[in-house]
């Protein structure tokens, strides 16, 4: 996606023309087919009530007047996009930190990163519900083809398709670290290869070849409660001093394990690999394919309770982010794994509760993530409704799972999987596709855009230029990693 980045900013910089908005048409891909990732929890279905036209709004200054939009109340949905945002992935945040310093006041300049992120993640999030209000869009590749066109949608379909696939490999990696040490805090010494197999073959593909995933909605919650209990128990850890030198637990780690530091503390951020956190927070905070359901579902969904929803949303989440990344750097240093809770003691109590958390949140949701890789590539091969049989989607699902499981097999660090696939598919998702629909939505206004929307253009693509920018550094400095 690196790649086709400068193709897109051309696509945003060619004149959409004068006059009116073109009449809306509908994207050939079924709402219930399209990719979406839930990060936080379980992947709900998109359901949405039919939005205004875009005749029936009152633009100015890119704000919508009052519409109709669905029933969902702020509150409920600063909550549902938290647990969109929050997932399993901030567990590598302390290896993006590690990746340029080793001293504790490398944390200052990394928890500026993650604020700064999180403030333009939350603005381009905020860009694609302003889209959805002047287009009438219903889903991001609707967004995209009543804006930039249908002949290109394909691209954010394979990228939120293929992101998809990379927020499965994680999972299976998650997965292998953690009941593997859960089996060696239980006497159980299996190999990594041998846990992933037998975790694959006796859980996970049982329920991915589930046909209706219904049944494992109620689960959605243990992702924040997982979480939750998680930080808790990360903090308990760094004041009570047990992985501290001389502490309780740390004669039991490897030393590779064992809490280091140096002196490389914030002025580290000048090396190029603090990239590699930048990187890192693009996986983490996207949520964006979501963005015009969460813009469609709110009940009186004008611009400014939308922004309310994703201004305190994006601010909670980075709250969480800053807090994980510090407890975690702040305990092992320089030693963090791309998967912190492997850092911690098989014979910690808290650390195998936590690890049983995770795991049981991960193995509900992996289903529901795996359902978006297995019908976005039915989709980009335009299978169509009738012929997608379940025997094809049996033998579609084994394949993919073993694709995914082969690759868990192979790659090892957590932490190189976010930062690679949030420098390629995450930037292209979160600063480049929402920049190019909205900019060419408003050249598509024409003569009936505001001033205020005309002035804002610039700013847009300068934020989508930089996307491009840390996703070319970030790929290289990921890579360079291995």
């Amino acid at each position: 996606m690196v790649r086709s980045a400068p193709f897109l900013l051309l696509l945003c910089l060619q004149s959409g023309g004068a006059g009116a908005l073109a009449a809306p048409f509908t994207t050939d891909v079924p709402t219930s087919r399209l990719p979406r990732i839930s990060r936080g929890g379980a992947l709900s279905p998109l359901t949405v009530t039919s939005p205004s036209s875009a005749s029936s709004l009152q633009m100015s200054g890119g704000e919508a007047g009052a519409v109709r939009g669905g029933t969902a109340t702020v509150s409920s949905e600063i909550f549902n996009l938290v647990k969109n945002i929050v997932g399993a992935g901030v567990l590598a945040l302390p290896a993006g930190i590690a990746a340029f310093g080793n001293a504790p006041t490398a944390i200052v300049p990394a928890t500026a990163m993650i604020a700064s992120i999180g403030l333009l993640s939350g603005y381009s999030f905020s860009l694609i519900g302003r889209v959805c209000a002047m287009t009438g869009a219903t889903s991001y590749r609707d967004c995209w083809d009543k804006t930039v066109g249908r002949s290109t949608s394909w691209l954010p379909a394979a990228s939120t398709t293929f992101k998809t696939g990379v927020a499965n490999l994680a999972y299976s990696m998650i997965l292998a670290d953690t009941f593997k040490s859960l089996f060696a805090a239980a006497g159980y010494n299996f190999s990594r290869s041998n846990v992933l197999f037998g975790i694959t073959g006796t859980i996970l593909l049982p329920l991915c070849l589930l046909k209706n995933l219904a049944s494992l909605a109620p689960f959605s919650l243990l992702g924040i409660i997982g979480m939750g209990f998680t930080t808790a128990a990360m903090a308990v850890r760094y004041l009570d001093g047990t992985y501290k030198a001389g502490g309780k637990f740390v004669a039991n780690l490897a030393p590779n394990l064992a809490p280091a530091f140096g002196t490389k503390g914030a002025s580290a951020v000048l090396d190029p690999n603090s990239f590699i956190l930048v990187c890192m927070l693009s996986t983490a905070y996207l949520a964006h394919y979501n963005a015009p359901k969460y813009f469609n579902e709110l009940k009186d969904n004008t611009i400014k309770r939308f922004n309310t929803v994703v201004a305190t949303s994006f601010s909670v989440s980075s709250l969480t982010f800053a807090g994980v990344a510090a407890l975690g750097f702040l305990t092992f240093g320089s030693n963090s794994a791309g998967l912190i809770l492997n850092n911690y003691a098989n014979a910690d109590p808290l650390a195998s509760l936590s690890r049983i958390a995770v795991a049981l949140s991960i193995v509900f949701s992996y289903p529901l993530t795996f359902v978006g890789i297995r019908d976005g590539l039915l989709d980009l091969a335009s299978v169509p409704g009738e012929k997608r049989t379940n025997a094809l989607l049996d033998k579609l699902s084994v394949v993919i799972l073993a694709a995914v499981t082969g690759l868990a097999l192979k790659v090892k660090d957590l932490s190189f999987v976010l930062s690679f696939g949030g420098a390629t598919l995450g930037n292209a998702i979160i600063f480049v596709y929402p920049v190019c629909m909205f900019v060419k939505a408003v050249r598509n206004m024409g003569d009936k855009a505001s001033d205020s929307l005309k002035r804002e253009v610039p700013l847009a693509i300068s934020i989508a230029i930089t996307g491009v920018g840390l996703g070319i550094v970030g790929t290289k400095m990921a890579l360079k990693s291995l």
